[in-house]
């Protein structure tokens, strides 16, 4: 009698980002799977201009695509992708991939086995690296917001980031999807401290399992030099990081109100008078 496959919905969203959608896409692919594991592959693209889903159809027919209507970004892609999923099937793991993100040979098992270890009762959240520094870039952060880096231990994790990330149906079923509420950023932080808050621990996978350059540029509402008005659209542009707004609601959530009040002040005291900021 032969056993279920164990089902891995991967979900993805893009936009504009053909040549990286298609670098990722294609090392997915190339991943090392275990025998008896199989993967789903569910990509929204938001309405790209740039030819990005006629490829991902001409060179990955595997791929189901959805199409967004142009105002998703990154998170309500993601929770669309994970919905779709969710409908077509009621899989065993769900893993959150970035479109630029390339994934090593080794890094499905890896995943699953840091799962395993785990008794699928903690998300795993993937170590990634520089490919030009092979220093950490993306991954779990303690409470003080510094790097965790990977370990045979596979140590805790307060704050996750969405690269590569990987929720078994277990925690699904109790904490639910992606919130929806935020456009773009702060999803996979909101999502970690919700997992937690229903009695389910992040950890970071043993070793780096990708490749993406990490980046620090400050957003353009920081610098003085950048006119107030364009400095106003850029902080409150759904693609921000701080967005006021949801920010606060999630700050508000998580570590009270207080807290929140004193950081959509800051926030826009730093708007008007970045040069205080050093």
């Amino acid at each position: 009698m032969h056993k279920n496959p164990t089902h891995i919905a991967v979900l993805l969203t893009c936009y504009n980002r053909k040549k990286k959608t298609l670098s990722c896409l294609d090392d997915l692919f190339k991943c090392i799977l275990p025998e008896a594991y199989k993967l789903s592959v569910f990509l929204v693209d938001d309405s790209s201009t740039d030819g990005t889903a006629e490829a991902v159809k001409q060179q990955f027919p595997r791929v189901q695509l959805i199409y967004g209507n142009g105002s998703l970004y990154w998170n309500r892609g993601m929770h669309l992708a994970w919905q779709k999923a969710k409908e077509k099937a009621d899989f065993d793991y769900y893993l959150w991939l970035n479109d630029d993100t390339d994934l090593m040979p080794d890094a499905l098992i890896e995943m699953l086995e840091c799962a395993a270890l785990q008794q699928n009762s903690a998300i795993i959240c993937g170590a990634i690296c520089s490919r030009i520094t092979h220093s950490f870039s993306y991954g779990g952060r303690d409470a003080d917001g510094k790097e965790v880096l990977p370990d045979n231990d596979m140590p805790e994790c307060n704050v996750i980031n969405g690269n590569c990330v990987l929720v078994s149906r277990e925690i699904c079923n109790r904490v639910g999807m992606l919130d929806p509420v935020y456009p773009h950023a702060i999803g996979d932080h909101e999502y970690g401290l919700r997992a937690a808050k229903n009695g389910f621990t992040s950890v970071t996978t043993r070793k780096f399992i990708g490749y993406c350059e990490r980046n620090d540029a400050l957003p353009a509402w920081c610098y003085s030099k950048v006119p107030l008005k364009k400095r106003i659209s850029a902080l409150y542009s759904p693609l921000g990081n701080s967005h006021p707004y949801y920010f606060f609601l999630f700050e508000r959530k998580y570590y009270g109100l207080p807290k929140a009040v004193k950081h959509y002040l800051t926030i826009h005291l730093r708007l008007l008078l970045p040069s205080l900021w050093k």
